[in-house]
């Protein structure tokens, strides 16, 4: 089988994880060695990277990694599983439509582009040219279009902060966007209303630290949730916390499974 079908095997097997009603829980990655970790689950279906995660790797601070380092960290998580990727790519870079060419030259699949609280329709050209660039390229790309309506609102009441993501939402849905990723939505009436809006199976959110579990958003009609930076964190805690023991004349745990 070509590398070309083999990337759009694995796009239709997103997409159809996307479209399941069981939701779609990707604990996500930022290296090859933490891929392959979690690939060998028997639960995971598909791999996502974190984008913060591999620019905290390479020293860079979340935002601010160039697009060639970003993508190269992309390329080896890839190159280390056999399972769908999907790719956090912060805004799409300067230019979205190549940015998205390059990534599914690499075997990416998806990925997660911010709009940063953009214009409202520069943010939805943006999309569209994601879509469209996507398209040109022959696969089901499944884009997870994210809006920071929320965690850049700012000082609007919240309200106001939702139904502006279900506009923007609703608009990158209808540019052909897979889903729409709303960070900062928590609680179980944001999540509530958000779902209303934009409909059963369209939200992505994020378990970030006080978040509904996975049961109750699939409950509630989200179809998928990522964990972004904290997985690293959790893995980087556990570090401290060894290196910390090893301090005060521990030893290697004699269970410690040869992961790597």
């Amino acid at each position: 089988m070509t590398t070309e079908q083999v990337t759009k095997d694995r796009a239709l097997a997103l997409q159809a994880l996307h479209q399941d009603a069981k939701i779609l829980s990707v604990v996500n990655v930022w290296d090859a060695v933490s891929a392959k970790a979690v690939a060998a689950l028997p639960q995971t279906s598909a791999i996502a990277t974190a984008g913060h995660s591999i620019a905290a790797s390479y020293g860079y601070e979340d935002g601010g990694m160039p697009l060639d380092v970003a993508l190269a960290g992309v390329k080896t998580v890839v190159d280390a599983v056999d399972l769908p990727v999907t790719a956090d790519l912060d805004d799409g870079y300067s230019d979205p439509a190549e940015t998205i060419r390059r990534a599914i030259a690499l075997g990416v699949v998806g990925a997660n582009v911010e709009d940063r609280l953009r214009p409202f329709d520069e943010s939805v050209q943006r999309v569209s040219a994601i879509m469209r660039a996507a398209e040109q390229e022959g696969i089901a790309f499944q884009l997870n279009a994210r809006t920071d309506a929320i965690v850049r609102g700012g000082d609007r009441p919240a309200h106001e902060s939702i139904e502006d993501a279900i506009a923007r939402g609703k608009a990158f849905l209808d540019q052909g966007a897979a889903l729409v990723f709303v960070p900062g939505a928590l609680d179980r009436e944001a999540i509530e209303r958000l779902v209303e809006g934009l409909g059963a199976g369209k939200l992505s959110v994020i378990g970030a630290p006080g978040a509904l579990p996975a049961p109750e958003l699939e409950a509630l009609g989200v179809a998928r949730v990522s964990y972004g930076p904290f997985t690293q964190r959790v893995a980087l805690r556990a570090l401290q916390n060894l290196a910390s023991d090893l301090y005060g004349g521990g030893v290697i745990p004699t269970d410690t499974p040869a992961l790597n």
